[in-house]
């Protein structure tokens, strides 16, 4: 596997000859919608599966491992007719294999809405170890909204892929502080929660439950600490997984309303798997910059390895970017976009695709038809490989992505080449 950076001049043509692939695979592959048309700076992953050399005068196996970047031990293992790697000669067929990194199993969720589109859903599923399907919320009784989940599931476990119940303490569009505090300081509230959980959980089929309650006063961290102390207590025999979602710490005493309550060591004892939240430093009411710059996922995995056994730990990583209207003015709204429809307004636009070598992540500046200028920070094959190998680095349990409702080919494609996906069905 390669990421290409396109140059000034390039073509599909001229790429594919450059790595001796067909044009079409690298189109098929990355699914362009406009391979006609590439934009300065956009990333393309090159597959080369194996390759034919044809021995010339005066080849040696130590030039034709450097010059595929592959390693004569390489060459040799794909080669078993070569008995001798200093003989060979002149019209030889030698088998090149590819350029690989492999860092063995790792788990993979994927947040999704219900309303997913299913063919966006049935592409994805092959890369996943879990679905979780957001949400149901949590109303003051403990009963629960429904949602339209069943299809989600079927089609889950139809691939090997265990589907996860979200609960989230929503209230009109925003998570609630209030609502979560009435519900974790009433014990007869969450046993009423608790039972509805649990019929939900086995009426739909689920593997397991996720638990998201954010902006938790600080004041009630215990209470929330009990709540899933009483979770466990009653899901665990029953035999469901169960996985919480905490906010990006940097330490135990960070302060703020959404991270004061989520208390990483009990979590991290507690359940058998905590999601990460590293994802939003650059937000929609937010100053421009990156979605998950790679020195903040660094220094919240800091601190999170030394609360919570690695294998539990789940990295998040955000499958999406913002277009922010510039200057930036406090209070205004930056636009969501996928990864690729970023790249497409590149194209539109004119713009050339840059990337920032701190916090490993691409961006690109326009104007618009107004006169206005913007900039977009997004993720490209770069900035999802970084993160891989932070994981990698770190020795993680897992990935989960915020979310997978819009397709992003190259993030799967190096996921597959890099990772090993568990799965647990």
């Amino acid at each position: 596997m390669i990421i290409h950076v396109v140059n000034p001049g390039e073509s599909i043509y001229s790429i594919a000859q450059q790595y001796g692939v067909s044009m079409q695979k690298i189109i098929s592959d990355n699914e362009l919608e406009n391979p006609d048309q590439l934009v300065v700076g956009q990333t393309l992953v090159i597959l080369e599966g194996i390759r034919r050399h044809v021995v010339a005068p005066g080849d040696s196996i130590y030039q034709i491992s450097i010059r595929y970047g592959v390693s004569i031990n390489e060459i040799l293992s794909q080669n078993p007719q070569i008995e001798d790697p200093n003989i060979i000669f002149p019209g030889m067929v030698i088998d090149i294999p590819p350029r690989t990194i492999r860092f063995g199993p790792m788990a993979v969720n994927g947040y999704t809405y219900p309303n997913i589109n299913m063919e966006v859903l049935a592409k994805t599923l092959p890369y996943l170890t879990y679905l979780s399907i957001f949400s149901y919320e949590v109303n003051a009784d403990g009963s629960l909204n429904t949602i339209n989940d069943e299809p989600l599931i079927e089609a889950a476990r139809a691939e090997r892929v265990a589907p996860l119940m979200v609960i989230t303490n929503l209230e009109d569009d925003g998570f609630s502080s209030s609502l979560a505090h009435t519900i974790l300081n009433n014990d007869e509230i969450q046993e009423n929660l608790i039972n509805n959980v649990i019929r939900i959980l086995r009426e739909k089929n689920y593997y397991g439950l996720d638990i998201d309650f954010e902006y938790v006063f600080p004041y009630d961290r215990e209470n929330y600490n009990n709540f899933l102390r009483k979770v466990v207590r009653r899901l665990r025999p029953l035999g469901f997984n169960i996985t919480t979602a905490l906010a990006p710490k940097i330490s135990a005493e960070q302060e703020g309303v959404l991270y004061e309550a989520h208390d990483y060591p009990v979590h991290g004892a507690l359940a058998d798997h905590v999601i990460l939240m590293t994802y939003e430093w650059g937000y929609t009411y937010g100053p421009p910059m990156a979605v998950a710059p790679i020195t903040g996922v660094r220094r919240v995995l800091n601190y999170a390895v030394s609360a919570i056994p690695r294998q539990k730990i789940f990295m998040g990583i955000p499958n999406y970017g913002y277009d922010w209207t510039l200057p930036y003015t406090p209070g205004t709204a930056a636009r969501s976009l996928s990864n690729t429809q970023a790249v497409n307004l590149a194209l539109r636009r004119g713009a050339a695709i840059e990337y920032d070598p701190v916090a490993q992540s691409p961006f690109f500046n326009y104007w618009d038809d107004a006169g206005r200028q913007h900039v977009v920070w997004f993720e490209d094959a770069r900035s999802m490989l970084a993160k891989f190998f932070l994981a990698n680095e770190f020795r993680v349990g897992g990935l989960s992505y915020w979310t997978i409702g819009r397709y992003f080919p190259q993030n799967w494609l190096i996921l597959n080449s890099v990772f090993d996906i568990r799965k647990v069905l």
